[in-house]
């Protein structure tokens, strides 16, 4: 690795300090019994309040939906009977308002296109940020953040800065699944961020 990409590195990953059971949260991601895909599933763990309980009303119209304020979160089902999982994204509901959170399932030789998100970036004014935690993938999955691999193991915590090109690759002949965690930046997470560069 040359030098310009290891000073891109330092400022585009961040491996946060914390490391979660992995096999526990693989055990409740399989007992979820979720249906076999094509591609790219994408799994609602906490959604907008109105989407998980359809008898609350629709949140009024605004102008930039970008930093999560525009509605109410309510966690799932499938969230409330994974009981692992969910202490995980109560964890973060200590530091900070908790938004969208899904796992993200890749299929067997299948690849997510590079792309960027421009809203996931603590630059960003109006934003949330994700953090990605693998819980099951496979040696034959990469994920690119700006061309350059990201070394992420099952059960660890990582803030990614999503607004630079991004994509993932799985050669492998399983699939691949993170748990995503987006929630609004605040100086507790960035605190926490900023000291674990």
């Amino acid at each position: 690795m040359n030098s310009l990409q290891e000073t891109t590195t330092k400022l585009d990953r961040v491996k946060l300090p914390f490391n979660f059971n992995a096999q526990r949260m693989h055990d409740e991601y399989l007992k979820l019994q979720l249906k076999d895909f094509e591609y790219y599933n994408v799994i609602q763990l906490r959604a907008p309040a109105h989407l998980v309980d359809t008898s609350l009303p629709f949140p009024p119209p605004v102008d930039d939906y970008a930093d999560g304020t525009w509605t109410n979160w309510l966690d799932t089902n499938d969230l409330n009977t994974s009981p692992y999982l969910k202490s995980i994204i109560d964890s973060f509901k200590d530091l900070t308002t908790v938004t969208l959170v899904r796992l993200l399932r890749l299929a067997p030789k299948s690849e997510v296109k590079e792309h960027t998100d421009p809203t996931l970036g603590l630059e960003v004014e109006k934003s949330v940020i994700r953090l990605t935690l693998p819980i099951f993938n496979n040696k034959e999955t990469t994920f690119y953040l700006n061309a350059v691999p990201v070394d992420m193991q099952p059960g660890e915590c990582w803030y990614l800065k999503l607004t630079d090109p991004h994509q993932v690759v799985n050669s492998g002949n399983t699939e691949r699944v993170n748990l995503t965690i987006d929630m609004i930046p605040n100086e507790n997470i960035r605190s926490l961020i900023n000291e674990s560069k």
